[in-house]
């Protein structure tokens, strides 16, 4: 079987970040979602096993697989580090992935967020060996990578495994020149190597759908597409593109997305210049460039609610009114402050954007905790 050529269109449904956090009441919701999904004539859905607290894979058992043939669907599962210690956890672990999915195979499985940090883990180990053992019998159909750091370090990877067939980079218009994410040197570097580009975080978990005014008259200008549309056009757009993820947390939001990406059009020469006006505000006021991505608050021993705090930080840049403070208290009712931070690290070693974590919350801190 042929699993890039069951790809219909070159979007994909990523199911990090479902309503109600992925759980059984919002099941009703899913459901819909994934049947419009599938009735407009995408098939493509993108998982991990740590997405909701396990919840993303059990959503797609009973949303999708339960519901619709497997040939109409294409899944993708990630083998994550912190769910292996050593070679012989891997190949359990996956079994366990394939059963909360519900399926037999994946049609394509990833090494989950390669960077310098785990890399070496993954060949002590021989994840990509094992992965490539398992496609041999029948249970994956691709196997690839998704990957958060230099360009440099990609070019590593992608020596040391030339079998990889496919890489998902984070790749949206306000990061594309960013020093730290490098969307652009990494994109180049698939482009390289020939591998097909799989795009994650294109709105920048959500963060690109919500401008501020100052940014966001530009796309009015053009006229009443969405701020969301023009994210994910932007990335769509470039050759070698394979699949855009949009991790939709409603109907609506999917609904929004679907309208422009049915019959896709990449950005004419007037978006692309209003989505540089938007990206020059956007620098302009130094936002914390969080995805809200929460990997790293599952570590965190003080329970400091991380990527809220910084959207209660950001909106208080773009807006400067009560409302941001309202939520952060919301937010730490019961859980940790931002001053609460021990600094101990374990959020910066996992932050897929190399954000100077500690010191930001002291930021926060002076904010909010005057």
């Amino acid at each position: 079987m042929q699993y890039f050529e069951k790809v219909k269109k070159n979007f994909g449904f990523g199911m990090m970040r479902l309503p109600g956090s992925g759980g059984k009441g919002a099941y009703p919701e899913i459901s819909a979602m994934v049947d419009e999904f599938l009735e407009k004539g995408f098939n493509y859905f993108d998982t991990a096993h740590g997405y909701l607290g396990g919840n993303s894979e059990i959503a797609i058992r009973e949303c999708l697989v339960k519901r619709h043939p497997r040939e109409s669907f294409v899944l993708t599962d990630k083998l994550t580090e912190s769910f292996f210690r050593t070679e012989q956890d891997i190949r359990p672990f996956f079994e366990s992935q394939l059963k909360a999915c519900g399926v037999e195979y994946f049609d394509f499985y990833l090494m989950h967020a390669q960077n310098h940090g785990n890399y070496p883990k993954y060949k002590r180990c021989r994840a990509y060996e094992q992965a490539f053992a398992l496609k041999r019998e029948g249970k994956i159909g691709h196997v690839g990578i998704s990957f958060h750091d230099t360009a440099e370090y990609l070019e590593k990877i992608l020596s040391e495994n030339p079998e990889i067939e496919v890489v998902q980079i984070q790749f949206n218009y306000l990061d594309y020149d960013n020093v730290a994410v490098q969307s652009k040197k990494c994109y180049e570097i698939c482009r390289k190597y020939n591998k097909p580009v799989i795009v994650m975080e294109p709105v920048k978990g959500g963060s690109l759908a919500h401008l501020p005014d100052d940014a966001q008259r530009y796309f009015e200008e053009l006229g009443t597409a969405s701020p969301a549309s023009y994210a994910i056009r932007f990335a769509a757009g470039f050759e070698g593109i394979f699949m855009v993820l949009s991790g939709m947390s409603s109907l609506a939001q999917m609904r929004d997305n679907l309208s422009y990406m049915c019959d896709f059009k990449p950005l004419d020469e007037r978006e692309r210049e209003a989505v540089s006006k938007v990206t020059a505000v956007l620098k302009g006021k130094k936002l914390i460039p969080c995805t809200a991505c929460r990997y790293c608050i599952d570590g965190c021993p003080k329970s400091i609610p991380i990527p809220d705090l910084f959207s209660c930080m950001n909106n208080k840049l773009i807006h400067d009114d009560w409302n941001s403070n309202v939520y952060y208290n919301t937010y730490t009712n019961g859980r940790g402050k931002a001053s609460d931070c021990i600094a101990c690290g374990k959020c910066e070693k996992i932050c897929p954007q190399h954000l100077q974590v500690r010191s930001l919350l002291k930021d926060v801190a002076k904010k909010f905790e005057k």
